[in-house]
């Protein structure tokens, strides 16, 4: 399956801005946006006046990127949101925010989406006591995601989740820690997703 292998700090540097994708090195001065605010390669200091279509564009891969997922995958979540009530842009977020392994990061199981991803693949997870196995699995409100009995122990799991208070939780989920469950409250609305996206130009992007 395709997946991108390069490093990681080259997206956020790509975008001028802080995708938190390596978790907790997103808050250090080890930042490749703090030490290189440029996008990477030769050419990656000129200056460019970007156009509308080139500006639709960046925020689609910016949006695509913090959520790791492909091109194919991207566009179904938009034709899902389209179908929804409500705004297009916001109902796509949502889609993306409601993810299982988006869902587990924001738990505080895992620093990152992409470390998420790889937990869930390996079936340290369930969703109502069901192991799911599938990252692009879609929850709802009122399930409850949990970590396998066998999994509790994994030093990865223990140390995110002793960093739980430092990085705070959504309001749109809780987290039991004594049990190791955590479950969604409600889908959660556009103020409640902390990300720097222009929805609307992606919504335009697609509308061509």
């Amino acid at each position: 399956m395709a997946r991108y292998r390069d490093a990681l700090c080259r997206l956020c540097r790509r975008e001028s801005e802080k995708m938190f994708l390596k978790g907790d090195r997103c808050y250090t001065d080890k930042c490749a946006v703090e030490k290189r605010k440029y996008a990477p390669g030769q050419h990656g200091q000129k200056r460019k006046k970007l156009s509308d279509y080139a500006l639709q564009l960046r925020e689609k891969q910016k949006a695509k990127e913090t959520y790791g997922v492909l091109e194919s995958q991207f566009k179904r979540y938009f034709y899902l949101a389209e179908k929804k009530k409500g705004v297009t842009g916001s109902k796509l977020l949502q889609l993306l925010e409601l993810r299982l392994d988006n869902v587990v990061y924001r738990l505080g199981f895992t620093a990152n989406r992409r470390q998420a991803r790889q937990l869930v693949l390996h079936g340290h997870f369930t969703v109502n006591n069901k192991r799911v196995s599938i990252p692009s699995c879609l929850v709802k409100p009122g399930d409850v995601i949990g970590l396998k009995e066998a999994s509790a122990k994994l030093n990865v799991i223990e140390e995110n989740l002793s960093k739980i208070e430092h990085r705070g939780l959504p309001s749109w989920v809780e987290m039991d820690i004594s049990n190791l469950k955590g479950k969604i409250l409600h889908a959660p609305e556009r103020d409640e997703i902390e990300l720097p996206v222009q929805e609307q130009l992606i919504v335009e992007l697609y509308s061509k």
